[in-house]
């Protein structure tokens, strides 16, 4: 099943390359913008619920697509872009394994625990 949510981020990304050389931007925003959505990490030094609600908000797929869309509305390429750099990164991260977070920990996330739990397991 990861193999096949994987490839299924594998295509969104590949989904936002396509959408992000209509924007008319050159190439390198993306390759530069592409992680800046981890800044919302800051939120963990505040604390773990501080840090998972400013992740999980930029890390929705549903708020990059809000943004792409008014970008698309209001005719606004650097809206649509910041758009596709959301969806594109929150993709990229579930390829990975980094799924949205819960409260308790940053490794706590809806697709498991990254490395391992606080008891010591897997």
């Amino acid at each position: 099943m990861k193999t096949l949510v994987r490839l299924e981020e594998l295509g969104m990304v590949l989904l936002s390359i396509v959408l992000f050389s209509t924007t008319g931007y050159a190439w390198w925003w993306f390759l530069l913008l592409i992680l800046t959505p981890d800044i919302s990490m800051a939120g963990y030094l505040v604390n773990a619920k501080t840090g998972a609600f400013l992740y999980n908000v930029i890390h929705h797929k549903g708020v990059a697509i809000l943004i792409y869309l008014l970008g698309f509305y209001y005719i606004s390429p650097l809206t649509q872009m910041i758009g596709i750099i959301l969806f594109a990164h929150s993709s990229m991260d579930r390829i990975f394994g980094y799924g949205l977070k819960y409260s308790d920990s940053f490794h706590h996330t809806h697709l498991g625990w990254i490395g391992k739990r606080p008891n010591g397991e897997n």
